[in-house]
């Protein structure tokens, strides 16, 4: 695995600070990443999020993907999403990314950190 490898690396929220409030993602979700060459695809649950994947292609440290997610309430979601990964000073890996719902109105940034057991 590479240093920026994101094979088997878990990542939360930075912060509730770290989130806009026009989407469902919050400090309890989870994502589990996987990479084969530039596919690179995520599983993501936890907080308001009951199930999300995630698919999409990687370029250098830039990823762009689509998200499909069914929220704790029972309804699905979809929308795009560009991020770039950044190297935090404590080793860890850093998405900052730029989002966009497509199955309803709204958009933002978040920012999600590498978890260390």
């Amino acid at each position: 695995m590479s240093p920026s490898s994101l094979e088997g690396r878990r990542f939360r929220p930075a912060g509730a600070e770290a989130l806009d409030a026009g989407g469902e993602v919050d400090v309890e979700t989870t994502f589990e990443y996987h990479e084969e060459g530039d596919l690179v695809w995520a599983r993501y649950s936890g907080g308001a999020i009951r199930l999300g994947h995630l698919v999409g292609l990687r370029a250098g440290d830039a990823l762009e993907f689509r998200y499909s997610q069914l929220n704790a309430s029972g309804e699905t979601s979809t929308g795009h999403c560009r991020s770039t990964i950044h190297l935090r000073p404590d080793g860890r890996l850093e998405l900052r990314e730029t989002w966009e719902w497509e199955s309803r109105p709204g958009a933002g940034t978040s920012t999600v950190v590498e978890v260390r057991d």
